[in-house]
């Protein structure tokens, strides 16, 4: 195929729908993986009829530890390569970490970070025989501020891919692959309807604070484009990870202890 492929994680809603589109606007043909498949088929008929692009869907549950290698079988069996990752999919995992079973952790882990590593494991080989490539690992504020209380490994996972962003950024970007950690706050998307802090989020967090997914996922293209490790979007966001930076450990934590219990379920 002429047209490069760019395949996004989660896309069914949200900042990966919003991804989806923008690589769409620049040209790409876009492979789109989520669980839920009439939602994937509905944004990908979208796609090819304003774009006139191809698109390829792949429902997974990224849960399921065959699933990136299922996805990339699919895509190879219809002769096309990855030449842009977005590892979007994820989701927050409410209460505290002892109230919760193992089994879903477990899961969580794989979404959030085993999923992401190994789809980038499985192409960036190619993309470096190519000479090019461009992987967006969705990563977060919360990567980047202090720890709270409740939905305990989300913040790890976050970080977690930031400095494996980092460390990727710095081992491909002489084959003229690039590689960023988008670290968006708080977003309009369905992200807390699906873990139940949607009103509790809202009625605490003021909205000069929210972006939209469309914004987040051009800001994400831009940074992806111009090599940038790590990109904050918006200025609120911002500051806020500046201010995480230089405040003590201590500090940091006292004010998550006051204020986590605003925006996290335990």
């Amino acid at each position: 195929m002429d047209r490069r492929l760019a395949l996004v994680t989660g896309a069914s809603a949200g900042i990966g729908a919003a991804f989806v589109r923008m690589f769409a606007s620049h040209g790409y043909d876009v492979a789109l993986t989520a669980r839920r498949a009439e939602r994937l088929e509905t944004l990908a008929e979208e796609i090819r009829l304003r774009w006139g692009v191809e698109t390829l869907t792949a429902p997974a549950d990224l849960a399921e530890t065959g699933a990136p290698a299922q996805i990339l079988d699919h895509l190879a069996a219809n002769g096309r390569v990855v030449d842009a990752l977005v590892n979007n999919a994820g989701y927050g995992l409410p209460g505290g970490y002892a109230a919760t079973r193992w089994e879903d952790q477990a899961a969580f882990i794989q979404v959030m970070v085993t999923a992401p590593c190994e789809l980038a494991h499985r192409v960036l080989p190619g993309m470096v025989e190519r000479r090019f490539g461009r992987i967006v690992n969705v990563a977060s504020l919360a990567g980047l501020a202090p720890a709270a209380a409740g939905h305990t490994l989300y913040a790890a996972s976050k970080a977690f891919l930031i400095k494996f962003s980092q460390s990727l950024h710095l081992e491909a970007r002489s084959a003229d692959v690039h590689v960023t950690a988008l670290c968006p706050g708080f977003t309009y998307s369905e992200f807390h309807d699906v873990n139940g802090t949607r009103a509790q989020t809202s009625a605490s967090t003021p909205p000069w604070l929210w972006l939209g997914a469309d914004e987040v996922a051009a800001t994400g293209y831009e940074a992806v484009e111009a090599n940038r490790p790590v990109c904050v979007p918006g200025a609120p966001s911002k500051a806020l990870a500046a201010l995480a930076k230089i405040i003590p450990d201590d500090w940091g934590l006292a004010l998550m202890a006051s204020q986590g219990s605003r925006f996290r379920k335990l």
